[in-house]
Formats: structure tokens, sequence, C-alpha cells
């Protein structure tokens, strides 16, 4: 299968090299338009309450995808790209949690029932792969033309590293100053009530906007926000879009059910927060140091270094929380 993948040169070239074939790239946005119908049209054809276990069931097996990406990686562009796969994979899914926790907060603020929310989610999970995907070809761009960005980028990363170690993690949301919201509010004529999962309503003959779609509009936000860290993150990794956005679209794809299975369980991980700040501060500072030729880390050994980092963060997290005494009460409320 590395034929498929090979230079001019008949032989497998490094991951950075390789030129993806157009049918691959179709291929693998046509597998995952596959995955997306199958789950907005079998699994949640009807508005339901996700209970706990649905959600953990939906959540292992859209890892299990992700991770079993990695074999076709691996046996299409090698070892070395499978390995800056799954680091970018892993990356990716640690750098998300927080997103789902923003997310609790947004329903909360906006009271939308549970039974709504998994619809919204998926929208907001479609924009957030069609700017992942113009994001990442744009930075991939910008790095090959213009080296010294990995220096602003490493940069960047360390930066945002400290900004989580100062940060009590009180996130608060305040959507009423969301400029992108206020303007929608201004051209979308609105109503205040809820339609089902409807995104657009009809009263009194007209057509309004319902509080959904202020919810995806902030929602795509908060992804815009989030993707500032994430997408140069995994640019410290690998400068291969197709391994870049693959690893992003199996890591996002299974956010929703990770949202519904994690939304009252932030407390829980109270060193998760330290854990990604020191992967961020990591892989700014290896993109920094490989740049600069004096110092270069190897992609099993990054992969190694990341995957020990959220272990112990998880692990210390839950071994004080078993020291403490029972979790928090849940963020989300179940009715508007």
């Amino acid at each position: 299968m590395t034929m498929f993948f090979a230079n001019s040169g008949g032989q497998a070239a490094s991951s950075t090299q390789l030129g993806i074939p157009l049918w691959v790239w179709i291929a693998f946005v046509a597998f995952i338009s596959v995955l997306l119908v199958i789950d907005v049209k079998l699994v949640h054809r009807t508005a339901h309450v996700i209970t706990t276990k649905e959600a953990a069931i939906e959540s292992a097996i859209w890892i299990t995808i992700g991770l079993s990406f990695t074999g076709v990686i691996f046996l299409g562009l090698g070892g070395p790209a499978a390995g800056e796969y799954i680091s970018g994979y892993l990356i990716e899914k640690s750098l998300s949690v927080d997103n789902v926790f923003v997310w609790a907060l947004i329903m909360s603020y906006f009271a939308v029932p549970r039974a709504y929310q998994f619809r919204v989610l998926f929208w907001g999970i479609f924009g957030a792969l069609v700017l992942r995907f113009s994001a990442i070809f744009v930075g991939v761009e910008l790095l090959e033309r213009f080296h010294w960005l990995f220096f602003i980028f490493g940069g960047f990363l360390i930066g945002s590293a400290i900004r989580l170690l100062k940060d009590d993690g009180d996130a608060e949301v305040h959507p009423e100053n969301n400029p992108v919201l206020r303007l929608v509010r201004k051209v979308v004529p609105s109503t205040a009530r809820y339609d089902g999962q409807k995104l657009f309503t009809v009263q009194n003959g007209k057509r309004l906007a319902t509080p959904l779609l202020a919810v995806l509009v902030v929602v795509e936000s908060s992804d815009l926000v989030f993707a500032t860290d994430s997408i140069p993150a995994i640019l410290a990794i690998s400068q291969h879009q197709f391994i870049i956005f693959s690893s992003n679209a199996f890591a996002i794809l299974g956010l929703r059910a990770l949202y519904f299975l994690f939304e009252d369980m932030r407390d829980r991980f109270e060193y998760l927060q330290q854990g990604l700040a020191a992967i961020l501060a990591f892989v700014g500072s290896k993109m920094i140091l490989a740049e600069l030729n004096l110092f270069h880390i190897s992609t099993y050994h990054s992969l190694g270094i990341i995957a020990a980092i959220l272990a112990v963060a998880i692990w210390a997290s839950l071994r004080k929380n078993k020291r403490n005494g029972s979790p928090q009460e849940p963020i989300l409320a179940d009715a508007p």
C-alpha cells in the first residue's frame, strides 16, 4: 500500500515529502461524510436525552475508529507518519477537553434542553471540520514559505502554556459580548422560543432564527479560539496536511459523545489543565529547538512524553478525588 504514497523515485518518502493522491483525499472525506450521516440519520434520528451509558459506548466507538486509523497511516505512509498521526490525535483530543467544558457552559447559559443539544453540536462539529481543513492548509503553506514562523508558533504555544497555568479554571461564557453573535442577531430576525431541534422556525408567517442558531454561532466561535492552540501544537508534530487533518478530524468527531460523557466531570480532572499546559510548553519548545538545530526529539519519543504527561495528570486528579470524596454536581440544566 505504501506504493500509493511513494515519491517519484519509487521509494517511500518521509511524511513531509509525500504527495497524497487526490483519490485518497476524496475517499477520506467520503468516509468521514458517511460516519456523520450514520450518526445523525440513524443513531440520533430522533431527539432524546443521551444517557451516560449511551455516551460512553459512542465515545468508545469514536476513539476506536480514531486509533484504528493509525494502522491505515502505518500501512500507507510508514511508521514515522503513524507516530505523527497518533501524537497529533492525542494532542487534539486532550486540548479539546476544555472545549467540551466550554460547550457545557454555553448550553447552560442558553438553557438548551438536553434532548436538542446533540443536533446543534453536530453542526458545530461539521463547521469545525471545514474551518480546521482551511486553517491546516494555510498553516502548512505558511510554514513552508516562512520558516521563521516556527519561532512565532513555538513562542505562542509556550505563552499559551503560561496562560493555562495562571488561569484559575473558572471559565465564564459571555455570549452577549460575542461580536459575531451580535452581528447575526442584527441581521437575522430571531425568536426566544425553541422549536425542537430546528435552527429556524416560522411564527406569524415570518421565518425566524431560534436560540439554537445563536448557540451554534457561539460554539463555532469558541472552536476558533481553541484552534489557535491546537493547530500550532499539531504543526509542531507534523507538517503533512493529510496527517494533521485526519488526526484532527477523528479527534473532534468524537467530541459530542465525550461532551455528554464528561459534561459534569470537569472538577474530577483538577490537574488536567496543568497537564495540557505542560504539553503545549513541550511541543512549543520542541518546535523552536528543532528549527534552531539544537535538539531533536523523535516522533516516538514525543508520543511517549505526551502520553506520559496525560497519564500523570489524569492519575493525579483521580487520586486526589479519591482522597477528597465525591465529585461536584453536574453543570448542565435538563430543561430550559
